[in-house]
């Protein structure tokens, strides 16, 4: 268990991944799990979710996970997302008439931070999701000043979405981890698709398993 006493400097760690239903919001979980069991005091944003009928599913069930593992993250579902749009698309789309305030947005998260040390912010969709015509995910994470945690899938096809991505991240000189989510076409994965990611990366890390 890592001492409180030790904590010397707020983290703030964004979540993507490769595309869409990857798994951002099942490594939100297990990174505010992670992080909380170091003995870090964690917190939870998600700037945008679309397809919200009632209350956004993803955001509500990580702001509930996100107060059992900090009692002190003493903050609202609007706090934790704070655009909240009917239409299951892409921002840009699902905001219609909307604007989104960027500057808003990190207002949001220095007062998040207020309340926890590592603070998780998860994406929507991929990097190259728009939020606005010319302002895509990956430019939030750069102004954002965010380490990075890309997500990427075990299917079939997956290293050349998993390698663009990564080719973007290093472009825009964003810091960042990558993780395989072990979760398709597993009985072939290690066949089909794991021989190249030994072959070109030094180590493979899987979601979950950590050093």
């Amino acid at each position: 268990m890592k001492s409180q006493n030790t904590i010397k400097t707020k983290q703030l760690i964004f979540i993507t991944a490769t595309n869409t239903d990857v798994g951002k919001s099942y490594a939100c979980e297990q990174f505010l799990k992670r992080y909380a069991n170091m003995g870090y005091k964690v917190g939870y944003f998600k700037p945008i979710e679309t397809g919200v009928i009632t209350l956004p599913a993803d955001g509500s069930k990580l702001l509930n996970l996100t107060k059992t593992l900090n009692p002190s993250f003493d903050v609202e579902i609007n706090d934790v997302v704070p655009y909240q749009f009917k239409l299951p698309a892409a921002p840009f789309v699902a905001k219609k008439e909307h604007n989104i305030d960027i500057a808003f947005l990190k207002q949001k998260v220095a007062y998040l931070h207020t309340f926890c040390d590592v603070l998780i912010v998860e994406g929507a969709g991929g990097l190259m999701v728009p939020i606005e015509k010319e302002y895509f995910m990956i430019d939030l994470i750069k102004e954002l000043k965010c380490k990075a945690i890309l997500i990427a899938p075990s299917h079939l096809g997956s290293i050349n979405d998993t390698l663009l991505s990564i080719e973007a991240l290093k472009h825009r000189n964003i810091p960042f981890e990558w993780y395989i989510n072990l979760y398709k076409d597993k009985g072939s994965f290690n066949e089909v698709t794991l021989p190249f990611y030994e072959a070109y990366f030094n180590k493979v890390h899987y979601l979950g398993e950590w050093d």
